[in-house]
């Protein structure tokens, strides 16, 4: 018991330690992680551990799965046929192909290279999606894509697993082989397919999805009922995590993925009123268990066959990274992803996956592969997700720099007038309907070329192209133009073109968006001479809303909301004083100093102010019965 303590101390304490220093540096958790695990696999009697933790830390990529599946409705699962079958199929062939090709040309045996071809076909499920998630790219369309390739990849393993043995070129005892074989899969005892023909092994798997579907529609809802009656809000969780490791079991004992299974199960109760629960339910589980498996990974790397053979080693990864990155451009291309998107399909997918284990293992338990290959493809395997997050770093600078002008020209831009509003997102739609209404011309600019056309669609002007550009800028009538609306999303491109406005031209009227308070004071610096908080508001009318339903009078709440009003705004010209750029403002001293007088102000006059007007209520329906006596 004192020894399992003393290493999850050490892990927890390795996590703890690397993964919010990686983020503060920009690098991501998952390079955390990893690096988490490095650092534990030099320290003795505790790295070499990790093989048994690894197949425990796994299941992280189950759960995953499955609250990736109660996110998808099975209609849009439908929709991404083309997808699932044409760019992931694709990307499996091709890949498969050009890598098992470069194998054979380096003297490897065909069945062998084919095998090696597969290994490194699969792209890392767990690193990606976690990284794509972190980074809020999910619903961007390279991020769509990207998933729809990782799931036919998940659901391609079984097919690779069944074709793997019909490769054996070699001999030696299987038996023998498993028992040094890194990342092996384990044993288990009960299967539901062992011993029966093909067709019974077919109708049983087929029998194990079936019951998957019909429980996850008929039965859920009378056993979330049942153990509601019990009123324990841990009972949900003992049931949450019940559903997805008996799903994994089924699959497992009939031969399929349990990442596949869950998968189908979360598509299944995506409609469903359970589905909330569920998530946040599971949703700490995964970021453990996801946590703990990429500290494996760091952990497993034998840095002792690595200091044998680096440029070997490095030269296969990068080999595997560039291939896989030429094939997945060219779909990119054929599918017609742009700019970002594309760039983040290609780096986010040019790595191997944790699944190359596990065939890596099996071909070594059937003879594919010598042991001493085996320890290299796993030594690849693994390099390369260790530099998956720099290649999603290589993307975000990449993404930075690209500007959506160099896959579209931007507009010419043929008329004039004296509003220029630069961003045409919720705000700035808002902004130019009500100049436009009370009959002044705006010109509107905007760097999302789907935006524009919707814009367009409905009936409202818009020019495409990039606000921030001085050419631009100057095109769309700056010179001439009275009032200058920032209303971009981007807060550092917003205080940036707020700045080059006001040293290009020191008399035009500023109003800008603000995203926070932060923001505010940056604008202002910058030289804006309105800034609105984008919340800021409606966050107003909410509060005034909820003083009514206590039981202030609408005029109370009015009062009390016009007070809030002047009091902060007058608040923030004095805290702007204040501010000091880079530093934060909880380790400004004056700052914080100043805003807590200044909430003290707040509260002793407001609460002044609403007992003199409940007061002057009283008075006047007083002096009013009086009058009707």
């Amino acid at each position: 018991m004192q020894g399992f303590l003393i290493q999850a101390t050490i892990y927890l304490g390795a996590a703890a330690i690397a993964v919010p220093l990686a983020a503060r540096l920009g690098l991501g958790s998952v390079l955390g992680y990893l690096l988490a695990g490095v650092a534990i696999g030099f320290i003795p009697g505790i790295g070499s551990e990790t093989e048994e933790l690894q197949h425990f830390a796994e299941f992280g990529v189950v759960v995953m799965l499955f609250l990736i599946g109660l996110e998808l409705e099975p209609r849009a699962l439908w929709d991404m046929r083309d997808r699932l079958i044409g760019l992931g199929g694709l990307q499996i062939t091709l890949t498969t192909g050009l890598i098992a090709l470069g194998a054979a040309a380096l003297g490897i045996a065909w069945p062998t290279a084919l095998a090696v071809g597969m290994i490194f076909a699969l792209s890392s499920t767990a690193i990606v999606l976690q990284t794509l998630s972190e980074k809020g790219l999910m619903q961007t369309p390279g991020g769509r894509s990207t998933f729809s390739v990782l799931l036919t990849q998940d659901i391609a393993v079984i097919p690779m697993l069944a074709l793997l043995p019909l490769l054996v070129v070699g001999t030696g005892s299987a038996t023998a082989l498993h028992g040094e074989a890194a990342h092996g899969p384990e044993v288990h005892a009960m299967s539901l397919v062992e011993g029966l023909p093909g067709w019974g092994v077919t109708l049983v798997t087929l029998g194990a999805v079936a019951a998957i579907v019909l429980a996850g529609t008929y039965l859920t809802r009378p056993v979330f009922r049942y153990i509601q009656h019990a009123r324990l809000r841990e009972m949900y969780t003992v049931l949450a995590l019940l559903m997805v490791v008996a799903i994994a079991v089924l699959m497992q004992s009939v031969g399929l993925s349990p990442a596949l299974g869950t998968f189908l199960a979360g598509v299944v109760l995506a409609n469903s009123e359970f589905r909330h629960e569920l998530e946040s339910d599971l949703e700490p589980f995964k970021g453990l268990l996801l946590g703990l498996f990429f500290i494996t990974v760091g952990a497993g790397i034998d840095f002792e066959l690595l200091l044998a053979h680096p440029l070997t080693l490095f030269g296969l990864t990068l080999g595997v990274i560039v291939i896989k990155g030429v094939v997945l451009y060219l779909l990119a291309l054929l599918f017609k992803l742009r700019g970002r998107d594309r760039w983040l399909f290609t780096l986010g997918l040019a790595q191997a996956g944790e699944f190359g284990f596990v065939l890596i293992s099996f071909s070594l338990q059937q003879a594919v592969l010598t042991q001493e290959a085996g320890a290299m493809l796993l030594m690849v395997v693994a390099l390369s997700m260790m530099i998956t997050p720099l290649l999603f770093i290589l993307n975000e600078r990449l993404s930075r720099r690209m500007v959506e002008a160099a896959d579209a020209p931007a507009d010419e831009i043929d008329e004039t007038g004296p509003v220029i509003i630069a961003g045409i997102g919720r705000f700035g739609q808002v902004v130019n309907r009500l100049v436009r209404s009370a009959g002044y011309s705006t010109v509107v600019l905007d760097a999302n070329l789907a935006t524009v056309q919707t814009m367009r669609t409905f009936g409202f002007r818009a020019f495409f192209g990039d606000p921030t550009r001085p050419d631009l800028l100057h095109s769309a009538g700056f010179d001439d133009a009275s009032v200058l609306v920032v209303a971009l999303d981007d807060p550092a491109a917003a205080t940036r073109l707020v700045r080059y406005a006001r040293t290009a031209r020191p008399d035009i009227h500023i109003v800008a968006r603000a995203r926070d308070r932060i923001h505010v004071y940056q604008l202002y610096q910058a030289g804006a001479d309105d800034i609105v908080r984008e919340t800021f508001d409606s966050s107003l009318r909410a509060g005034r809303y909820v003083l009514e339903n206590l039981g202030l009078s609408e005029y109370e709440a009015n009062e009390a909301e016009v007070y809030f009003y002047h009091h902060d705004r007058s608040a923030m010209r004095t805290l702007a004083q204040l501010y000091k750029p880079g530093v934060p403002v909880s380790q400004n001293p004056e700052y914080v100093a100043k805003a807590r007088e200044l909430e003290r102000d707040l509260e002793t006059a407001l609460a002044s102010n609403l007992d003199v007007e409940a007061m002057g209520l009283q008075r006047k329906g007083a002096a009013g019965g009086r009058a009707k006596e």
